[in-house]
């Protein structure tokens, strides 16, 4: 039985975390770096162990620093929450090797599925309907030329082991496809330490739809419906809401079966996310999964009332999936929207400095995941998200009421945030009428 967790990650996910495992009685562990020192998540832990300097290579990511403060700690289990070690099979294996308590899939999984191509062909082979592109992983632009000449233009370029919307780029015609695949090289060289490339076809103005599957070691599988997660930048997302207004009946059977079918298909194991492009004609794609938790998992928390974070840890210790999918039930709608510390009129350019003042909204199906506090410092290494804010109502109209009066609240003084911006977008009429895609910014 697991006893002791640590918390492998930081801000507004660390805290969720040791929140969760409180309420389940499990001694909690921090891990900080120097910067981090008056971090909320350093004082809500049992303990907390100062892992390195303030770059996150040689304190969040040095998987040394956080298996060594682990077996110090005694902590028979690590959480990685999201980004940082989360989906690194390495850091999993390590972690095996060690005999501590991953709280993810194996790590043979995460390696699997982190190599997009290697996904892409699994879930073909599954039946799982993916878009059409290279069947083979690509290294040189030759190879790219000709691949994007079978499959046809406009191309989606992708670096196998990306995420976050990093090593990406659309070419539109071929007199633009070099120079954006060797862009796209480069950055996924930079990003992932690889620059292992595959090519999809472009489709035009999709929706962004996610299913949330959790799944124990005992053949148990479930969904728990999706998210629509279409308002993005830079295909990083700013808003999410469940459920998806575009998914009839009919459609949400068939896509929920398809993401039950691609789960199975990998022998998955904990919570998981099957990622989707949904086109104009309900032709719908898969695209990646996820092995961790998701930055927008509290809506999904909201329309079922399954803890997603207490799940994991229960699937991690072995335990059974105490319902069946016929046992899950949506209800009403939830939205949720990241608060950053960031400048929208200057390109978004991160906002870090002290908190002077802040108040944050509450009542009655408003939920606030933050790490802030007044007077804390955010600091210039990390992430500008400082807090999401998510609402629940009956119905998505009351949601994006409700979801006004929140945003109408919050102050924020000392630095720069987003919060007019996600006001604007949640005021548009095409927002309103749900008639948005993954363009939705770029054309507001």
């Amino acid at each position: 039985m697991i006893r002791k967790i640590l918390v492998a990650n930081r801000g507004e996910i660390a805290v969720r975390i040791i929140r969760a495992c409180r309420e389940m009685g499990i001694e909690t562990v921090a891990i900080y770096s120097e910067a981090d020192r008056e971090a909320l998540h350093t004082k809500l832990a049992d303990e907390a162990i100062c892992i390195g300097p303030n770059q996150l290579s040689e304190s969040y990511m040095s998987m040394e620093n956080v298996i060594s403060a682990t077996l110090i700690s005694g902590a028979e289990a690590i959480h990685p929450g999201f980004g940082l070690l989360s989906e690194n099979s390495r850091f999993a294996n390590l972690c095996e090797k060690c005999n501590i308590i991953f709280i993810g899939p194996s790590s043979e999984l995460i390696a699997k599925l982190g190599n997009k191509q290697e996904a892409r062909n699994t879930m073909i082979r599954a039946g799982v309907p993916v878009i059409p592109g290279s069947d083979q992983a690509i290294t040189s632009v030759e190879e790219a030329v000709k691949e994007a000449d079978q499959i046809g233009y406009p191309v989606m370029i992708k670096a196998a082991l990306g995420g976050g919307g990093k090593g990406m780029r659309v070419a539109h015609a071929k007199e633009e496809f070099k120079k954006n695949f060797q862009l796209a090289q480069t950055e996924a060289k930079q990003a992932f330490g690889d620059d292992t490339m595959y090519l999809e076809r472009f489709v035009e103005r999709p929706r962004h739809i996610e299913f949330q599957i959790l799944a124990d070691s005992h053949g148990n599988v479930v969904h728990l419906g999706e998210r629509d997660c279409s308002i993005q930048r830079n295909n990083q997302k700013m808003i999410e809401e469940a459920p998806s207004i575009a998914l009839s009946k009919g459609l949400r059977k068939k896509m929920g079966d398809a993401a039950l079918k691609a789960a199975k298909a990998t022998g998955y194991v904990n919570a998981g996310t099957i990622e989707f492009l949904l086109d104009k004609n309900e032709n719908f794609y898969f695209m990646e999964m996820n092995t961790r938790i998701q930055v927008e998992h509290p809506v999904t928390e909201w329309i079922t009332g399954i803890d997603l974070v207490k799940e994991q840890i229960r699937i991690a210790d072995g335990k059974k999936l105490s319902y069946t999918q016929d046992q899950v039930n949506i209800t009403g709608h939830a939205i949720e929207v990241r608060i950053n510390a960031e400048k929208p009129q200057e390109n978004f350019r991160p906002c870090p400095g002290t908190i002077t003042g802040l108040h944050l909204p509450g009542g009655k199906g408003i939920r606030i995941d933050s790490a802030i506090y007044s007077g804390y410092t955010i600091p210039p290494f990390y992430d500008s998200m400082v807090a999401k804010i998510s609402v629940w109502a009956k119905n998505r109209e009351e949601a994006i009421r409700k979801m006004q009066s929140a945003l109408g609240e919050v102050i924020i003084e000392g630095v720069d945030n987003n919060i007019d911006y996600q006001y604007e977008i949640l005021m548009h009429p095409k927002f309103l009428a749900g008639d948005v895609d993954t363009n939705f910014i770029e054309s507001m």
